[in-house]
Parts: structure tokens; C-alpha cells; sequence
């Protein structure tokens, strides 16, 4: 429903704004999971609308962001993604780049989240797209780092004590640069998997992270968890 508006989407165009329009997105979505990777490749790619039960509104919204044939191309050779047009640019996507870039031109690929793979693997395989920043290309993720749907509350109240406590314990692993932590994200707090009872949410921020240098800046926004045990807060790094 963010998508449509509302506070986060404020907090999306004003990230948009600072950042500028660069060359193009590699986006990892907790919503593409693959047995193997995969990037897309086309150059029209689709918005998908893959959700359910929502207003006609939001099922009708549409992305058309051009897809970059030459830029998957520039990650497959990177990490070894095989270049697919059997995906396109899902919601976890499109409902953040419409407000990031209303606009829809900025260039969008998508890179999947290869199920075989360990978190280190992510993180190894996410440390190979580095050379991406310096070609004008960022690299984004889009889940949660709290994202338990169970224990959401409909009537909204305030965060769970384990929902605030893993929020802030990767929020200080983010400043101080412990990707260690973050890896093992298990250990990073008391009840972690709580907030983490599957991780597809998660490890988009392990390509975010990866990306770091020795100099960068992180900052956050949207800091907020939403029905007790979503969090919406989003980090810059650089």
C-alpha cells in the first residue's frame, strides 16, 4: 500500500532527490527467489503484480522503467547470473522506484536471490558488483530488516521489544561497519529469529552492505517498524 503514498513514500522521493539519477539499478528483491542466479535482461521488462487482494488501484499501477540488456550483461559477467526475460520488475521494486524515480528512467535490473546459497555466499557473491559504483550504477535491495507477518498487529500499536531490539542491533552493525555481524545475523541479537523467521526479507541488505567502502557514510530514514514486527526503516551507504 506504500506504494500509493504516505510517509515512507516521502521518505523515498527525498532519497531519490539526494542521490540523483544514476546510470542504472541492480535491485535484489526478497520477492525472486531462484534455484540458481538470474538477471533480468530485457529491455521493457514487466511490472508484476505479484500480490494479492488489494485495491484495484494499486493492481493497476505500472512501472515502466526501461530494463537495461547492456547492464545485465555487466553483471552476469560479474557474478555468473544467467541473463533471463522470465522475470521483470516485481513489487518489491516497483513500489519503491515509483517514488524514488517517478519519472520511471532510471534503467532497472533485477538480480534473484539464489536459494542455494549460504548468507556468506550472498555476501561474497554481492562484493562482485563493487566495480558497479564506479560505472555510475547503484546497487539497492528492497525488504525489511524485521519482517515477521505473524505477529503483525492489523490495528498497528507499538513494536515488540524484539522487533526494536534487532531493528537497532543491525542498525549499529550497519555504523560500524561489522559485516561479520550482519552475516550472521542469527547471533545478532537476542530473538533474531523472531524478526527473521525467514530470510528472503533480510539478505537484500547483505547486497547493500557489501558495497561499502572504507570511507562511506551510513545514513538511515523511515526508521519506523510498522504493526509491531515490520520494520520500514531503510539505510544509505555512501
Amino acid at each position: 500500500m506504500n506504494a500509493l503514498g504516505g510517509p515512507f513514500a516521502d521518505g523515498w522521493r527525498a532519497l531519490g532527490a539526494a542521490v540523483g539519477k544514476p546510470e542504472g539499478v541492480v535491485m535484489v528483491s526478497a520477492h525472486w527467489e531462484t534455484v540458481g542466479l538470474a538477471v533480468t535482461a530485457h529491455e521493457k521488462p514487466e511490472t508484476i503484480h505479484d500480490i494479492g487482494g488489494f485495491p484495484a488501484e494499486l493492481h493497476a499501477m505500472q512501472y515502466p522503467a526501461p530494463g537495461s540488456p547492456e547492464l545485465a550483461a555487466r553483471v552476469a559477467a560479474l557474478t555468473g547470473a544467467a541473463p533471463t526475460e522470465q522475470w521483470g520488475l516485481d513489487h518489491g521494486t516497483w513500489s519503491v522506484l515509483v517514488h524514488v524515480w517517478p519519472e520511471a528512467d532510471v534503467p532497472v535490473v533485477q538480480l534473484s536471490l539464489d536459494r542455494r546459497l549460504t548468507p556468506p555466499q550472498h555476501f561474497d557473491l554481492a562484493r562482485r558488483l563493487r566495480p558497479l559504483r564506479e560505472e555510475g550504477v547503484i546497487v539497492a535491495g528492497s525488504g525489511d530488516f524485521v519482517h515477521n507477518l505473524g505477529a503483525w498487529k492489523r490495528d498497528g500499536g507499538e513494536p515488540y521489544g524484539w522487533a526494536t531490539g534487532f531493528n537497532e542491533a543491525v542498525k549499529s552493525a550497519l555504523v560500524r561497519g561489522d559485516d561479520a555481524a550482519l552475516v550472521d545475523w542469527v547471533g545478532l541479537a537476542e530473538d533474531a529469529q523472531l524478526s527473521v523467521p525467514t530470510d528472503e526479507h533480510f539478505l537484500p541488505l547483505l547486497y547493500v552492505a557489501a558495497q561499502r567502502g572504507p570511507d562511506d557514510e551510513v545514513a538511515f530514514f523511515n526508521d519506523v517498524i510498522e504493526g509491531g514486527s515490520i520494520s520500514m526503516t531503510g539505510v544509505r551507504i555512501g
